[in-house]
């Protein structure tokens, strides 16, 4: 199968690249050139930017192409109305904040969509990222219908994950010490490997599969405790775990998501339990938790950038992820401080 990978060099592109050579697929990358230059020398590389430039696609064939930086709908409208004519299928990684409010566990890949007013934003911002992923899985359809695999991703952890979220906890936890965990241990927690995600895309492609899909693991009843011991078998062991009510938390400012990777608010918590039946039905398999864990940590440890800090889809900033160590240190003095004698 010949493929072409839209962006290619960066975490899932990386590792849907890596998937493909490893099973024998011709791979062509078309970006525009500004991250990982010395990356699959194997591989064509087409420069272009999604913004206006798509010339370097023309007149090209392709057994199938993926999206994996498709965020506003006039991108991935102009990319998908190019390719039409000259691929077979055409997959567009989505995201699992495509579905309107409430979010209510369980949800499945027929339930309803965020949508908005202006249908032609040519702006990314938080606020408005699930509509723009739905509207942009609205315009690919569009343009291949019937020819096109919509992939409804949970957050996607695992080697080369530069957002911080889940590689905070493995680090954390292998640091030792004691450390700040959120109450209910039992809140639930869904991820998907970027590698178990890259294998189930390929696999799809191979199949011909089409449609939509949530793509999430681990497997059901995965929660906070489960990540937590994962990613203690990941390290030395050492860490000790104090569980804090989410009360609290709330109380003392501190921000979900971000602050506190993987904790959301209760009335978020549908985000965590999507439904993930059809994927697994259409072979979707998961890598045991712990094995994400110690594969994520031992690239963290091997990488020289900065840890701890991500930049902004969205606006370009960085953004510090995670508990600093000091605030870390304050929450949980102030936290036993009011439990003394309980």
């Amino acid at each position: 199968m010949h493929l072409l990978v839209l962006g290619g060099t960066v975490f899932l592109g990386r590792h849907l690249v890596d998937a493909a050579l490893a099973l024998g697929h011709e791979v062509t990358l078309f970006n525009r050139g500004q991250s990982g230059a010395d990356l699959y020398p194997q591989c064509e590389r087409l420069t272009g930017d999604r913004d206006g430039d798509l010339a370097a696609l023309r007149g090209r064939r392709f057994d199938a192409v993926v999206d994996t930086c498709g965020y506003l709908p006039h991108q991935v409208e102009s990319s998908a109305r190019l390719l039409a004519e000259c691929v077979e299928r055409y997959v567009f990684v989505s995201s699992g904040s495509v579905y309107a409010e409430p979010i209510s566990a369980g949800i499945t890949e027929s339930s309803p969509v965020d949508g908005l007013a202006d249908h032609s934003p040519t702006e990314l911002t938080g606020e408005a990222y699930g509509a723009l992923k739905a509207l942009c899985e609205q315009a690919a359809e569009e343009q291949l219908p019937g020819r096109v695999l919509n992939v409804r991703a949970g957050l996607i952890v695992g080697p080369h994950d530069v957002s911080e979220r889940y590689t905070y906890w493995p680090r954390r936890l292998a640091a030792g010490g004691e450390v700040l965990a959120p109450a209910p241990s039992g809140r639930p927690v869904q991820y998907i490997d970027a590698r178990d995600l890259a294998g189930w895309i390929l696999t799809s492609l191979e199949r011909g599969t089409a449609g939509v899909f949530n793509v999430v693991g681990p497997e059901d009843g995965h929660d906070f405790e489960a990540l937590v011991a994962a990613c203690r078998t990941s390290g030395r062991d050492e860490a000790t775990v104090t569980w804090v009510d989410e009360e609290f938390l709330f109380e003392q400012g501190v921000g979900p998501w971000m602050e506190l990777p993987l904790w959301l608010r209760p009335e978020n918590d549908g985000l965590m339990r999507m439904d993930c039946s059809l994927a697994r039905a259409a072979g979707l398999t998961c890598r045991p938790p712990a094995q994400t864990a110690a594969d994520t940590l031992a690239w963290d440890a091997g990488r020289s950038d900065e840890r701890g800090v991500c930049v902004s889809k969205m606006t370009g900033t960085s953004m510090r992820v995670g508990l600093a160590p000091d605030r870390e240190a304050q929450l949980l003095a102030a936290w036993h401080a009011q439990h003394v004698g309980q």
